[in-house]
């Protein structure tokens, strides 16, 4: 536990730096080899732990210390152990003792009486330093202000269970590849091997324990990929026919470019800015058995990458602030900041504009966000309408399995993330 807990304090100190949670921790993996299986497991519940409870543990450390630490190694390894702590079932006199000596491995021996004072009294006082630090918002929804008064401003009646969503653990839905497999026949398969699962969606299914992707039964044979229930409502609703032309813009990592070609026998181009993310575009292809032409682009600048052929369908799953997503990506909420969303907007906008030239007349355009904020969603496609009159927004055609919580939103619930949606045709 000790080495373990040590290498979160890292990922968490670089993380809060600005750096990426899913790189930092895949970088630790790479530079400590011999951990084992369950090690590695118990990392990732550290680092992700930590930062979904970030404002809580703060709020709690703040009133056990009599002043603010200088050093953030030492602020890190003590959020990081307060987690333990809090929220796991690890062995308490383990956490304090293996925090204690970790010290002396990241250079702060002087520590040590420190660390063993702040996280004993924790444990003595737990109960009225969690309820007292409760009383703040940041605490109580282990969130930054601004992002609970936008989602208060803007879903007075939902924010909290917004919120709370946000701060659960994501489940583990897996898209059968209905070109190798059916759902009932995948079902069937997952009984043989002792997985219990729920239908989830028209090809979706959500396993009732999440499991390593290695432990699931045909994955590597291709008969299934993990995507969340919400996400695979986008290739259904763009209604791409055999022999249509189709672009999804920003492809990576080729979640819903991989479902458009399960479903139709389409001439699909997945476009992205990074061929490092284009390969993965690439892997998922060749596992699935599925072809696509792979293209490095900016979505933005058609001049770069565009032959001139117009496509049928276009998915523009934009980057966005992921505000709907937290939960699989809890290191977003602490990075972004109130400005960021202005700076998404503006480059949504120069993305649609662009590629709106590149839809043929008749064809039509799904807009996508996993962002929850009205300035990413239901008012970036006002805009577009008002700029394009030969632009209509659509119903989305058919049935989800996922109800709506407004037209063209889902919001995060214990089966899916928070995604939007809106289907445009050019007239």
């Amino acid at each position: 536990m000790q080495d373990v807990q040590r290498i979160a304090s890292g990922v968490v100190l670089r993380v809060l730096g600005g750096r990426s949670l899913d790189r930092e921790l895949a970088a630790a993996l790479r530079s400590h080899p011999g951990i084992s299986t369950q090690q590695r497991a118990a990392l990732r519940d550290l680092c992700f732990g930590t930062l979904r409870w970030l404002g809580e543990i703060d709020a709690v450390l703040g009133a056990l210390l009599e002043r603010p630490l200088r050093d953030e190694r030492l602020q890190a390894l003590l959020r990081v152990a307060l987690y333990q702590l809090a929220h796991t079932p690890a062995a308490p006199h383990a956490v304090v003792d293996h925090a204690v000596r970790a010290c002396e491995r990241i250079g702060l021996t002087a520590a040590k009486t420190l660390t063993n004072a702040v996280l004993r009294n924790f444990l003595r006082r737990r109960d009225a330093l969690t309820g007292h630090a409760r009383r703040s918002e940041v605490a109580r929804f282990s969130c930054p202000q601004w992002w609970i008064d936008k989602l208060r401003a803007q879903y007075p009646e939902d924010y909290t269970s917004i919120l709370g969503a946000g701060n659960a653990h994501p489940p583990l839905t897996l898209r059968v590849n209905v070109r190798r497999a059916s759902l009932t026949g995948y079902l069937a398969l997952l009984a043989e091997h002792g997985v219990a699962a729920r239908t989830t969606g028209v090809s979706a299914l959500t396993l009732d324990r999440p499991r390593p992707i290695e432990r699931i039964p045909g994955f590597a044979e291709g008969l299934v990929s993990v995507q969340d229930a919400g996400a695979q409502l986008a290739a259904p609703m763009l209604e791409a026919l055999p022999g249509h032309r189709v672009l999804d813009a920003c492809a990576a990592p080729g979640g819903k470019a991989s479902h458009l070609l399960e479903i139709a026998d389409i001439e699909l181009v997945a476009l992205d800015t990074a061929m490092e993310r284009l390969e993965r575009v690439r892997a998922n292809f060749s596992r699935l058995g599925l072809a696509g032409h792979i293209v490095c682009g900016d979505a933005a600048d058609p001049a770069g990458w565009w032959d001139g052929r117009e496509f049928e369908r276009v998915l523009a799953d934009v980057p966005c602030s992921a505000s709907g997503v937290v939960r699989r990506h809890p290191d977003i909420k602490w990075l972004r900041r109130a400005s960021d969303l202005a700076q998404f907007a503006h480059q949504q906008q120069r993305i649609l504009d662009a590629l709106w030239r590149v839809l043929a007349r008749g064809g039509k355009l799904l807009y996508a966000t996993c962002s929850l904020f009205h300035e990413e969603n239901h008012a970036q496609v006002a805009a577009f309408l008002e700029r394009h009159g030969d632009a209509v927004h659509l119903t989305p055609p058919g049935t989800y399995h996922c109800p709506q919580s407004a037209p063209g939103l889902w919001l995060p619930d214990e089966w899916h993330d928070g995604f939007f949606y809106a289907l445009l045709e050019k007239r």
